[in-house]
């Protein structure tokens, strides 16, 4: 099946995950969120368990991963303490930038370039988020004021640079490795929910959960949104395997702003409209890397 039918479905359940994920938020600490996904991700990956192509992992392996996962969990927790400090419609658009990034780092390290026209795609994907974070004409530098002045959008910063290498490892380990999707997925959240238990002992977090009345309408919450990640994951992993990173990377950043819409319609945000005619300019630039 084509790579752009796997990435464009890890978009939209990524959107309808960055929703649930605020929601949630409201009631809960962004770490504590973070480590009770992680656990609960890992019981919904015990089918992969079963696959018949679940195969051995090799030291190297582990440790590339184990790296990786921390990163990762580092670039989400982040991405949660983003969407609890600031509306959905002003934290998720900035990650788009992470194509820009993964696209010179994958160039560097593993060798892969993009064309005239997917370059041009990129570049339309970035001002995209640009143009959503814009204010007006006369004030056009102060999405760079915002994004390095601002000490809540820190953590959209450290999530891109987390990011950014986490998914070269992904690349290498799936690609280069040739490590089996099932096991992959297996031994990821594994990593995580013990990057998280790491993290939570480290800030000396509470293991706790929301008390009555919040307790199942947080549960719930919670379940869903694991249910919701291990679909967005899976489906970028099979991606990772059929085409360049950057161009995965790229279609599934488009989820920032099918989020960025109705999260922020859902949540009573304001600029739809401009964050609308944004979106449009993403799809046009990914439909140019397409090309």
């Amino acid at each position: 099946m084509h790579w752009f039918f796997f990435a464009i479905t890890s978009a939209v359940l990524s959107s309808v995950a960055a929703i649930t994920q605020k929601k949630a938020l409201v009631k809960m600490n962004a770490l504590e969120f973070s480590f009770h996904l992680s656990w609960l991700n890992l019981l919904f990956c015990i089918p992969f368990l079963l696959d018949p192509g679940f195969g051995t992992i090799n030291s190297h392996q582990a440790l590339i991963m184990f790296i990786k996962t921390m990163l990762q969990a580092l670039a989400f927790w982040c991405v949660m303490l983003s969407l609890k400090n600031l509306e959905i419609s002003s934290a998720l658009p900035l990650l788009a930038l992470t194509p820009g990034f993964v696209a010179i780092f994958a160039f560097v390290f593993i060798g892969e370039k993009l064309t005239t026209t997917q370059t041009l795609g990129l570049t339309m994907l970035l001002f995209g988020s640009y143009f959503i974070e814009m204010k007006s004409i006369k004030n056009a530098i102060e999405p760079f004021r915002v994004f390095f002045k601002t000490k809540k959008y820190i953590y959209v910063a450290a999530a891109l640079a987390f990011f950014t290498v986490s998914t070269i490892l992904d690349k290498y380990l799936l690609k280069d490795q040739k490590m089996e999707t099932s096991s992959f997925m297996v031994l990821q959240h594994f990593f995580f929910l013990v990057d998280f238990f790491i993290l939570m002992l480290i800030t000396r977090s509470s293991f706790s959960f929301p008390k009555k009345p919040d307790f199942k309408y947080v549960a719930l919450l919670v379940l869903l949104t694991a249910f919701i990640t291990i679909g967005y994951r899976y489906t970028q992993i099979i991606a990772f395997t059929l085409a360049p990173v950057a161009l995965v990377i790229a279609v599934k950043r488009i989820s920032v702003f099918f989020a960025s819409v109705a999260g922020g319609k859902i949540f009573n945000e304001g600029g739809l409209l401009k964050k609308g005619l944004a979106a449009l300019v993403i799809v046009g630039g990914t439909l140019l890397m397409l090309l």
